[in-house]
């Protein structure tokens, strides 16, 4: 379909330029006007056998936005050069708004917009054209798509999205310091015209900010910018579309700007001069007051430090980091009659200096802290106050004068003072002090080599109020006097060679001395007189030690082993002092080379004796013989008696065996019948016996002589109550986790005769007579087996023979 539009003649539209057509694809060199001209195929005559000419390739219309008229927009038309004008031709159109926003004559295919249209809400719709034949309404050529532009005009002002704007910078920055950007977006379009084209402006605060009129930053309009004079500035930015030209669009927001401090204010003390209060009495570290200076910074730039520049020595200064105030206390104690008042310079400095701002000033202040001291009753004052140090010699006579200490009231001149010995530092009563002079003396004789320094506690309080007092430690050194000899240092022992040489040094010897002279020690050496002169020879090394030397060869250790060595030490004094110490040089046997093999004198000597080691030997002897002899009496002596108890108390008779078994089951090791046949008496069975009954044990002799039924019961009311002991016995045997792992025998027996349970022990029941039952001891366990089989019933032919 060759299809053509057509647009009105709009005067306002035309003037402005606002229609137009864009060429979709190329256009002929030649063409025709299209169907407004009113040719035809048929009218071009011998030209219509040539290709027909298209007229406007066309694929869009134009519509101005924001329309108010009350008539339909006309918007442009569609023609096909099919259409002859008969009315044969029926135009529709398809596609956005189609029907709706936009309609169509059918007859002419002219195109209206029925309603306002926004260009900020739709920039553009697409529609599709179509010619039909109005009688079969079959398509005349293939449908054509066309687009509709919506034409923008200068309705939008420009608007700051994300206003309200907060910005800052810092105090005192110099003139251009870029604080933020602003921007503002106009909905028009910015292909079109000037319309979306925005310029910026201050409209309040351009005193202090100005702002780039394309780019929209806003900067600094002044370098003195003072936090401390105005932390803040509110502007208001203006933006402008049509490039800022006369009948533009605008917008506004507000801009916050917030000035950030920097460190451009020293601190300052509100007073050049605080006075404080404090008594002399209180103790070190004590707080006399605080101060504080201040800073018209903010933030880190106010932190500061204190310092004392003048007064230190008395009072020192610290900063409390979360108050920042400088807190004046006492470093050493303070005096109210040495100085009453004291003045302090304390000067506070910033922690963070800008080096921007050094050029501003000092970032410091001084002030003055006056203190002054009151009075108060203090205890007395030792001079010197951290105590004494006293001599005295060790050889002092009982009170001797030590030394003295003094003390005074530092409130009042002259005012007594009392003083004493606090004895928990002196228990043995050592020292004596005068309470009105402070003179110490002895009390007991001294000795350096026991102690040699003494510290006691002297206590002074004042006459009259004894609760002010105070306390001096006094050292008293005890001076040595000469009064203990020299010693040899150890017991010392020396071995020599038989065939020593003469001259060969042997030992060498050192002593101590328990004295301490201030010269030093200086010690002499010497043989004693008794000393054998012909063997050995001593030698001062003049070092406090000596050397012994051999002074002859061939000692014979058969002959003398040992030597003793008396050897004379001398002290240096005053006085001298002396003592004698005796060497043992041993003799030995040497081989080849030196080495000693044996100190032994009786090495090599026969057993010969000394007449009296042979006597002492012999004595030795004599004492065993008659001890072992002594003991074997002893032992006769007590089994002899033994046997005669057991023949007068048959409860005591038992048959010991010392031989060892071969375990439970070996019952032929020994012979049983002595256990089961123990009171094997005959005339016992005869009721008319009445002499030898007595020989029996008593619970026997009360059943026979009770005879008859009421003995038999009795006896077995006995029994029940034999049984029930030794049941509980050998309860109390199983439970015991100590006893072997094995059968025991046991026996049990009452004391006297006048017991009512008469004896339980089984060892004096008769195997032949008793009535008792044993068969339960089978019941009892592993542990009573073999005690059950010693009492087992006997055959009857064993018990008639």
């Amino acid at each position: 379909m060759a299809l053509s539009w057509t647009i009105s003649s709009w005067p306002l539209l035309t003037a402005l330029g606002l229609l137009s057509c864009c060429s979709f694809g190329w256009c002929e060199a030649s063409r025709t006007r299209g169907s407004t001209s009113g040719v035809s195929r048929q009218e071009q005559g011998p030209s219509s056998l040539e290709r027909v000419k298209r007229g406007w390739v066309w694929n869009q219309f134009f519509v101005v936005e924001e329309y108010t008229g009350t008539e339909p927009l006309y918007v442009g038309k569609i023609h096909t050069d099919s259409d002859e004008g008969e009315g044969n031709i029926k135009y529709t159109i398809s596609g956005e708004g189609a029907g709706s926003i936009f309609i169509i004559d059918e007859l002419t295919g002219d195109i209206h917009a029925t309603e306002r249209l926004d260009r900020e809400e739709k920039a553009f719709y697409t529609l599709r054209a179509q010619a039909r034949d109005r009688l079969s309404n079959n398509p005349l050529e293939p449908e054509s798509e066309f687009v509709i532009k919506v034409q923008d005009i200068n309705d939008s002002e420009p608007k700051f999205l994300e206003g309200p704007y907060i910005g800052s910078v810092a105090e005192l920055s110099p003139i251009g310091t870029s604080v933020m950007k602003v921007t503002a977006s106009d909905a028009d379009d910015p292909t079109y015209g000037s319309s979306a084209r925005v310029v910026y402006s201050v409209l309040d605060g351009e005193k202090f900010f100005t702002v780039d009129k394309h780019t929209g930053i806003i900067m600094t309009a002044v370098a003195d910018l003072d936090r401390e004079t105005q932390d803040r500035y509110e502007l208001v930015v203006k933006a402008t579309d049509m490039a800022g030209q006369m009948g533009g669009l605008s917008g506004s927001t507000t801009v916050t700007i917030v000035i950030t401090d920097v460190n451009d204010n020293p601190p300052r003390f509100p007073q050049k001069m605080y006075q404080f209060s404090v008594s002399e009495g209180v103790a070190v570290g004590t707080p006399v007051g605080h101060v504080i200076a201040t800073d018209a910074d903010m933030g880190e730039n106010t932190d500061m430090s204190y310092l004392i520049k003048e007064g230190g020595e008395l009072f020192k200064v610290t900063t409390d980091v979360e108050t920042q105030e400088a807190v004046v206390s006492i470093k050493k104690p303070l005096d109210f009659e040495s100085k009453r008042t004291h003045n302090v310079v304390v000067e506070a400095v910033n922690k963070h200096v800008d080096p921007r701002f050094v050029d501003l000033g000092s970032f410091r202040d001084q002030t003055i802290v006056r203190v002054s001291v009151s009075d108060i009753d203090e205890p007395p004052i030792f001079q010197p106050p951290e105590g004494a140090i006293m001599e005295v010699q060790e050889d002092a006579k009982v009170g001797a004068l030590v030394g003295i200490v003094t003390a005074r009231d530092p409130d009042v001149k002259n005012k007594p003072v009392r003083f004493s010995i606090d004895r928990t530092t002196d228990l043995e009563m050592i020292f004596h002090i005068d309470p009105d002079s402070g003179a110490i003396t002895l009390g007991k004789i001294l000795d350096r080599e026991t102690a040699g320094w003494h510290n006691i506690t002297v206590k002074a309080v004042e006459a009259e109020n004894h609760a002010m007092a105070s306390h001096s430690a006094v050292s008293i050194r005890i001076l040595d006097v000469n009064d203990n000899p020299p010693e040899l240092a150890t017991p010392y022992e020396a071995s020599i060679c038989e065939d020593a040489k003469p001259g060969q040094l042997i030992h060498t010897i050192s002593v101590v001395d328990r004295d301490e002279p201030q010269s030093g020690h200086r010690f002499y050496f010497t043989l004693a007189p008794e000393a054998s002169s012909n063997h050995f020879t001593l030698w001062d090394v003049k070092d406090n030690t000596a050397g012994i030397r051999t002074q002859r060869s061939g000692f014979n250790r058969h002959e003398q082993n040992v030597y003793l060595l008396p050897i004379l030490v001398v002290d240096s004094g005053p006085p001298s002092l002396s003592s004698t110490g005796t060497l043992t040089i041993h003799v030995c046997g040497c081989d080849t080379e030196g080495a000693i093999q044996s100190c032994n004198a009786t090495a090599y000597v026969s057993a010969a004796l000394s007449p009296g080691a042979l006597i002492a030997l012999l004595v030795c002897m004599l004492i065993l013989i008659v001890l072992v002899l002594l003991i074997l009496t002893l032992k006769r002596h007590r089994k002899g008696q033994r046997m005669a108890e057991d023949e007068e108390d048959m409860r005591d008779n038992v048959i010991k065996y010392n031989d060892e078994g071969g375990g439970e089951q070996d019952t032929q090791a020994y012979d049983m019948s002595a256990l089961r046949n123990l009171y094997d008496f005959p005339e016992a069975k005869s009721c008319d016996s009445g002499a030898d009954i007595r020989s029996l044990p008593q619970w026997i002799q009360a059943n026979r002589v009770g005879g008859g039924a009421e003995g038999a019961a009795a006896a077995t009311a006995d029994f029940s109550l034999f049984k029930g002991y030794i049941r509980k016995k050998v309860e109390q045997a199983d439970a015991d986790l100590s006893v072997p792992p094995y059968d025991s025998f046991q026996t049990y027996a009452f004391e006297g005769t006048s017991s009512p349970a008469l004896s339980l022990s089984s060892i004096h029941t008769l195997s032949t007579t008793s009535e008792q039952d044993f068969s339960y001891l089978s019941d009892w366990g592993p542990r009573f087996r073999q005690l059950a089989g010693y009492y087992a019933p006997g055959n009857p032919e064993e018990e008639g023979s």
